[in-house]
């Protein structure tokens, strides 16, 4: 009997991520629990690329908690915006290769996040993208794995 990818689809994954981010539940939970939520937040979004998209893309993004407690304040911030960028352009490359239709990529940070906070609602904007986006990825890793 041959064994091949048509008769043996992907199986999903053991563990789930989750999908549930989104843009309200990030800035109300921001107030309520004093700023810990959003790092709590990023720390996943972390998690989920790197065990979804490292064995493609042969890449791994630093851990959140690690960028904001010891490498950011060392570096003046300037490690936090090449973190963003560098996650961004990781989960547009992992939907794209996903065939997911949705653009997503290091452009919206650069223009939402830094160019848009100059309209102040830029960055709202670019966490909307990037839990949007992080959400299809999280989905589908869920089916296909």
């Amino acid at each position: 009997m041959n064994y091949n990818a048509e008769f043996n689809p992907p199986m999903p994954p053991a563990v789930k991520r989750k999908t549930n981010k989104g843009l309200l539940k990030y800035i109300l939970l921001s107030f309520i629990t004093f700023g810990i939520y959003p790092v709590v937040v990023m720390s996943v979004l972390s998690d989920d690329i790197n065990i979804i998209a490292s064995k493609y893309d042969n890449k791994h993004t630093m851990h959140f908690c690690l960028l904001f407690f010891l490498i950011a304040p060392i570096t003046c911030g300037i490690a936090s915006i090449v973190w963003y960028h560098n996650i961004s352009d990781r989960i547009g490359m992992e939907i794209a290769r996903r065939g997911i239709s949705y653009h997503f990529g290091a452009a919206d940070f650069w223009l939402w996040n830094v160019l848009g906070s100059f309209i102040g609602i830029g960055p709202f904007v670019y966490m909307y993208k990037l839990f949007k986006a992080t959400n299809l990825m999280c989905e589908d890793y869920n089916l296909r794995g």
